[in-house]
């Protein structure tokens, strides 16, 4: 077998992905530090909600550094929180690193955004919709067409 495309070009993808969500995230967003804390608390307030197999499903759908990003100091023994409100969870995505975060309003929006365009999207929906329509809700991209969250070949 082949390495993973994902595997051999780890860096590529995810500096691209980087890109797509700090241009959707705006202006507010100067370096790919700031960019990459956003990102960060978003997988982690998904990552809350989540069992371990599920956790486990949705990392094998999305692009190995962010599979990395989910599972980094996860505690699977912790019980799934419900999900929120988005605004309750973008506040608590914001809520990561509070002295080096200034985490925009659209942080999930954008993080999902950017993982639609580097992520299956065949592989995505079906992990999605077996989480729950709740995690469907989460990593919806409101007013965007599907014609540009298509994946992206980079």
């Amino acid at each position: 077998m082949t390495m993973p495309w994902t595997y051999r070009h780890a860096q590529k993808e995810f500096r691209s992905f980087l890109a797509d969500a700090k241009g959707r995230m705006g202006h507010v967003m100067e370096s790919d530090n700031m960019t990459y804390t956003a990102v960060d608390g978003v997988l982690q307030v998904f990552r809350r909600r989540l069992t371990p197999p599920q956790v486990i499903a949705f990392g094998d759908a999305i692009p190995s550094l962010l599979r990395a990003m989910l599972v980094y100091n996860w505690r699977v023994d912790a019980v799934p929180l419900p999900f929120g409100t988005r605004a309750e969870m973008i506040r608590e995505a914001q809520s990561l690193r509070k002295a080096h975060n200034i985490t925009p309003l659209n942080v999930i929006e954008a993080t999902a955004y950017a993982l639609w365009r580097h992520s299956s999207h065949h592989d995505l929906e079906r992990v999605l919709a077996g989480i729950s329509p709740e995690a469907v809700a989460f990593w919806t991209v409101p007013g965007v067409s599907a014609k540009e969250l298509e994946q992206r070949i980079i």
